[in-house]
């Protein structure tokens, strides 16, 4: 039995922090009912057409759910929220600043009726009546939010700022909503009392940044962007080997830079060379020491310096393409990759990490647009003859 078998979930969301949270739900046994806009959905359906013509972020953050369309201002609505809430243990939204509270959907309406009823709220900022604060209103997006929290003002280059290649504000802000309704759903174990979960995009990713902020703690200097290598730790970072190939390696102490100086540079002496002989040495003197590391590595492909790196005890990484972590060895033998139904085909989907080896988490399809429409109504009660009604005015 999965842990969250019996657990029901209604979800109003679209585009990446809400269906990710949902999705692990999911992935732990929750019943997952999406209401989607009629005829278009969640707008991320059309993000690009990459898996099968499909949009990659829908697949990744959707699989194990079931789609019901609903028009929310149509005035069969209420009534299908009414029903569908009667029997849930968790409403998700994150709709645009304002609108589920329009829709009679905050916690403080909904409490009342439905007192075990958990609630979670994923905003950009924040929608505390108590404490709105002057961004509460604001339109959020992932760039956005990386930008608000500091976080494109210490990534990138010296010369240039740069985001985070995937969307790490929606990711964080999913995570920190998945953690947060779980914890809800001991708390109301102990209880028998829902509570309202409200998950900001900026603190979650303020969070993230705590050690930027506090080593610029009280006006000190903040860690300056060092592209792909580290900050304050040298030599940290990617360097090319001969073949062209990029190996990122990264040296913590004075006994790896020995091994480093002896086994990969074969230049012991080097080790005690006062120009190099510790941490803050080795960064004020980075462009010397970066010459002869480059200058060692152009004469080696990158299997021979691993292997050198490796004899050192030196942690390294190969930095992957996407065919490569597609292809990546140790994802193959920890058999990670499992299949996962579309509605244009099967796809790989990689296990959820960590999961208890008591149970076997949720790998179900990917829903097409208002594919349990019909069945999810029937079974809150809804007669044929209602339903047409309804897809008659165009309600769902």
């Amino acid at each position: 039995m999965r842990p969250l078998e019996g657990i029901t979930v209604v979800t109003l969301e679209h585009a990446i922090a809400a269906p990710f949270c949902t999705r692990q739900l999911a992935d732990l046994g929750a019943r997952v009912i999406k209401v989607e806009r009629p005829g278009v959905g969640d707008f991320a359906r059309a993000y690009d057409t990459r898996v099968h013509g499909q949009a990659s972020h829908f697949v990744w953050t959707n699989r194990s759910k079931e789609s019901l369309t609903l028009d929310l201002k149509h005035v069969h609505a209420p009534e299908v929220l009414a029903r569908l809430l009667k029997n849930a243990d968790v409403l998700v939204q994150n709709l645009a600043p304002g609108a589920a509270a329009r829709l009679g959907l905050s916690f403080q309406a909904l409490h009342e009726t439905y007192p075990s009823l958990i609630v979670c709220d994923i905003s950009g900022y924040g929608d505390d009546p108590q404490r709105p604060g002057p961004y509460r209103d604001k339109k959020a997006y992932d760039l956005l939010i990386q930008s608000e929290a500091g976080f494109l003002s210490i990534t990138g280059t010296p010369d240039e700022p740069a985001k985070a290649g995937c969307s790490i504000a929606d990711i964080a802000a999913g995570m920190y909503a998945y953690t947060n309704i779980m914890a809800a759903l001991i708390q109301r174990g102990k209880t028998g009392r829902g509570c309202r979960v409200d998950v900001s995009m900026l603190e979650s990713m303020a969070e993230w940044m705590s050690y930027p902020l506090y080593y610029a703690f009280e006006g000190a200097e903040p860690p300056p962007r060092a592209g792909a290598s580290h900050a304050t730790i040298y030599p940290y970072g990617p360097f090319t080997a001969g073949d062209g190939r990029t190996v990122m390696l990264g040296l913590q102490n004075e006994r790896e830079w020995q091994g480093f100086c002896a086994s990969v540079l074969r230049r012991p002496e080097l080790a005690g060379d006062d120009c190099f002989n510790s941490n803050a040495k080795r960064v004020a003197a980075k462009p010397a020491l970066q010459k002869i590391i480059t200058d060692t590595f152009a004469s080696l492909g990158i299997d021979d310096v691993v292997a050198r790196l490796e004899e050192a005890q030196i942690a390294n990484a190969r930095v992957n393409t996407m065919r490569d972590v597609w292809a990546h060895p140790q994802l193959k033998a920890r058999e990670r990759w499992v299949s996962v139904a579309t509605p244009n085909g099967a796809m790989p989907a990689l296990l959820p990490p960590g999961m208890p080896e008591s149970f076997e988490p949720r790998m179900d399809a990917v829903p097409a647009l208002g594919q349990n429409t019909d069945a999810v109504l029937a079974e809150l009660g809804f007669a044929a003859n209602e339903i047409a009604q309804m897809r008659a005015e165009g309600a769902i």
